[in-house]
């Protein structure tokens, strides 16, 4: 570490020029490169002229210090009065410069003699820093022609690369172009199997065609109309309705036919002039065909065109829609059929003495489940009456034919003369051999004139509900036997229950009680409450409206999905004889 001070005196324009000279040949002997002095001095004067300007005596120190590495050479300036420097802070702040050869201690290094000597040497610095500007002007052209030519790379690479951005784009747009299209073909195709699946759900063809509306107007429709034929003369059902050409001639000929003011050249389709119905709308006339032509749905376009996708998927909409439409009228026919029949097998209720009777038949509104119950009500030659309920496994015109055969075979057993439980054992053996594949449920309970006693027989049957001449309701939940049919050999027991004048016994089936998501618990308690709310004068003034009250609580929805058939009888006081 090396420490020296040189103060001098600064009064006039030769003391600052000579305090600058002795500066100068520090940093020149010190080895401080050309650019570093000339900077260095030049603030130095600049600092020495503005204490000249400022007037006074000012002390200029020049310490040189630092390492054996790394030295420097600082400069203060402060303001001298009498024989020592004011105890002020330094006018400015220090003023240093590297000083790669430290001088000796105490040594005054390359201190020039005299000014004049000092100013030349300036001009040497001078001459160093305009070689080295020179050099620096050099190398900035350089640099200013590589810029040049780094510019024109640019611009040319900047050409490249916006037509690589314009053929990126393009490839985007057409890929973008590309998903759109495969996404509205996917959503089509949604469409088409949720629609599919809405319309062929349904088996009745009234709800066909308002689900059809609901599904395609207004999206793939502003309007639609259906033209359908009667299925036997092909001849429009209801009144008589114009019709559009394109409507005609897709009848005619079968095939799709579009009507604009413009060529659709849609696949499949025939082109019509405009039609009169919608001359500013395109409009497409479908033929409804399955094995034979049930007529066609005409739509009238939501905009102005149909679109090649869209009239495919219209088209085989049309098509599914037919199916169902030809599904639906052959299920009502069936159901029809199956209804009428079954409805020609239940019973006149006879009007015995002591005894009223009441029943009603519900038909399902939902499904193919007509067909398979029944009641029954007759009398024997000894007076006695068997009212019977039953339930044929399975639904439509099997099953009621099934129901027929039993009912028949239940009245030829009872000739005989035989207890309920008896009938139903041998009805359990038949349905076992003829029909091993159907099963049912019946329930028979014979009334005796001026008996107080009922005898009757379930076979898996749902209780039967007694209401007593007090106005208590009970459940006649003795265990039932085993279902008729079942590939089992059984046989039925006879159960004794009273039910003396002024007491009422119904029988129903599970379709008046059973619910999917309740079961048939709430329904029998259901039923119970309602029978319990009738009075002893309700019954025997008017069975058929007791009927009704009983049903009114538990037919509360419309909707059925399965038959309803109840029985009501109420004991009144037999005459004496």
């Amino acid at each position: 570490m090396t420490d020296d001070t040189d103060v001098w005196k600064i009064a006039s324009a030769a003391d600052a020029a000579r305090a600058r000279a002795a500066a100068a040949g520090i940093v020149v002997a010190a080895g401080t490169p050309a650019l570093d002095r000339a900077r260095f001095l030049t603030s130095l004067s600049a600092r020495l002229r503005n204490c000249l300007d400022q007037g006074g005596t000012w002390e200029l120190r020049l310490l040189t210090g630092g390492t054996e590495h790394e030295g420097r050479l600082d400069v203060r300036l402060r303001p001298f009065d009498g024989g020592t420097a004011q105890n002020e802070p330094a006018c400015e702040p220090v003023l240093s410069c590297p000083l790669p050869n430290l001088p000796a201690p105490g040594g005054r290094v390359g201190r020039p003699t005299s000014p004049s000597r000092a100013l030349l040497s300036a001009d040497e610095d001078t001459a160093a820093v305009l070689r080295l500007l020179d050099e620096q002007e050099r190398l900035v052209q350089l640099h200013r022609e590589e810029l040049h030519q780094t510019n024109q790379g640019v611009l040319a690479l900047h050409s490249d690369l916006e037509a690589a951005a314009l053929a990126q784009r393009e490839l985007l747009e057409a890929e973008r172009s590309a998903r759109a299209e495969v996404e509205r073909a996917r959503r089509l195709l949604n469409f088409l199997a949720d629609a599919s699946a809405a319309i062929t759900s349904s088996l009745s063809p009234t709800e066909v065609l308002r689900r059809l509306t609901d599904l395609l107007v207004p999206e793939y429709a502003a309007r639609l109309d259906v033209w359908l034929f009667d299925e036997e003369q092909g001849e429009e059902e209801g009144p008589v309705q114009e019709h559009s050409r394109a409507a005609v001639v897709a009848a005619r000929t079968g095939r799709p036919q579009h009507a604009a003011a413009h060529l659709g050249n849609l696949p499949g389709t025939d082109d019509l002039p405009p039609a009169a119905m919608s001359p500013d709308r395109p409009l497409l006339a479908i033929p409804l065909i399955t094995h034979r032509l049930l007529g066609v749905l005409t739509l009238i376009a939501p905009g102005p065109r149909f679109d090649a996708d869209t009239c495919l998927m219209l088209v085989e909409l049309g098509r599914r829609a037919g199916v169902a439409l030809d599904n639906a009228r052959r299920y009502e026919q069936h159901r029809d059929t199956a209804e009428a029949l079954q409805r020609a097998q239940l019973t006149e209720l006879p009007d015995p003495d002591g005894l009223l009777l009441a029943a009603r038949y519900l038909p399902a509104t939902q499904g193919m489940n007509i067909g398979g119950d029944w009641y029954d009500a007759f009398l024997q030659p000894d007076g006695s009456l068997l009212a019977v309920i039953g339930d044929v496994t399975g639904h439509g015109m099997h099953a009621a034919v099934v129901m027929g055969q039993l009912r028949t075979a239940l009245r030829a057993y009872a000739v005989e003369d035989n207890s309920p439980a008896e009938i139903l054992t041998r009805l359990h053996r038949m349905l076992r051999h003829l029909q091993p594949q159907l099963y049912a449920t019946a329930m028979i309970a014979r009334f005796r004139p001026g008996d107080p006693e009922v005898v009757w027989a379930s076979a898996g049957h749902p209780p039967a509900v007694v209401r007593d001449a007090d106005g208590s309701v009970r459940i006649l939940d003795d265990a039932p036997g085993v279902m008729l049919g079942i590939p089992i050999a059984f046989t039925y027991a006879d159960h004794v229950t009273r039910l003396p004048a002024g007491s009422s016994l119904v029988l129903y089936t599970d379709g008046l009680v059973e619910r999917r998501a309740h079961g048939i618990d709430p329904g029998i308690e259901r039923l119970r409450q309602a029978l319990a709310g009738l009075s002893t004068p309700e019954l025997e003034q008017d069975l058929d409206a007791a009927a009704e009250a009983l049903l009114k609580p538990l037919m509360h929805d419309s909707e059925r999905d399965d038959d309803v058939c109840l029985l009501l009888c109420h004991t009144v006081t037999y005459p004496a004889s």
